[in-house]
């Protein structure tokens, strides 16, 4: 990246608190916080469901769904189920939506630089099954939602799995 030409003097100007990314990171920066989303995107809507997936505790995942919630990335919608009292599930907002390019881009890199060339899951597009990746890019092609998405098991990882239990 290359900067405009006054703000190149780096020492000159700060972003400070106004950082997006600084304000991204408050809200999403703690590990629950980016597993409830990633839940979210795999269809998780009730609290004990994201709480047995999520592996930590139930006031951490509380705490994590309010703060999601508080945001505007998360939504409450009231449920019952017959003889039982009446609960919320957390569904996600048209932000938390938008957060779909934020979420595969940390699968894709972590794809591509810890799992060894063999990522669990593939994310293809539900019409066509062609891989679905985040890129930077100033094309003006239309954006897809999780709607679009399918999510696969990845056939090398399942080889790997089987290769690793061979040993």
């Amino acid at each position: 990246m290359e900067f405009e030409e006054r703000l190149r003097d780096r020492d000159a100007w700060s972003a400070g608190d106004g950082c997006s990314a600084q304000r991204v990171l408050n809200l999403l920066g703690t590990k629950t916080v980016l597993l409830v989303v990633r839940e979210c995107f795999y269809g998780t809507t009730r609290f004990e469901d994201f709480a047995s997936r999520v592996g930590t505790s139930a006031p951490a995942v509380s705490r994590a769904l309010k703060q999601l919630e508080v945001a505007g990335v998360l939504t409450r919608v009231p449920y019952r189920e017959p003889g039982s009292r009446a609960r919320d599930e957390y569904h996600l907002t048209d932000a938390g939506e938008d957060l779909l390019p934020v979420f595969l881009s940390l699968m894709q890199w972590g794809d591509k630089y810890l799992q060894n060339g063999r990522p669990p899951l593939s994310f293809v597009d539900s019409d066509t099954g062609r891989p679905v990746r985040v890129r930077v890019t100033a094309d003006a092609r239309p954006e897809m939602s999780s709607d679009g998405i399918r999510i696969t098991v990845n056939p090398a990882w399942r080889r790997g799995r089987d290769a690793d239990s061979d040993r």
